[in-house]
């Protein structure tokens, strides 16, 4: 996993699905099977692929309060 640095966490932790069945969710808070699903299929290009590609390592590593703790830490 390439190491984001702080500002993009940030940003990812406020960061909202953009459309489709989830849309409006922030992308930490999107199911397993969703984010897994799209790992499979192929992530989007530009800034939402690298954030879902973000949150796919972070899920499958347990570490998904790290981004809930830093959401807490920086609100928006």
């Amino acid at each position: 996993m390439i190491q984001p640095d702080k500002d993009f966490l940030i940003k990812l932790a406020h960061y909202k699905m953009p459309y489709g069945k989830y849309e409006g969710r922030d992308l930490i808070d999107l199911p397993e099977y969703y984010v897994v699903w799209y790992h499979n299929k192929g992530f989007p290009k530009g800034k939402l692929g690298e954030m879902l590609q973000t949150v796919y390592e972070l899920k499958i590593n347990g570490l998904e309060d790290l981004i809930r703790n830093i959401k807490k830490q920086y609100p928006k």
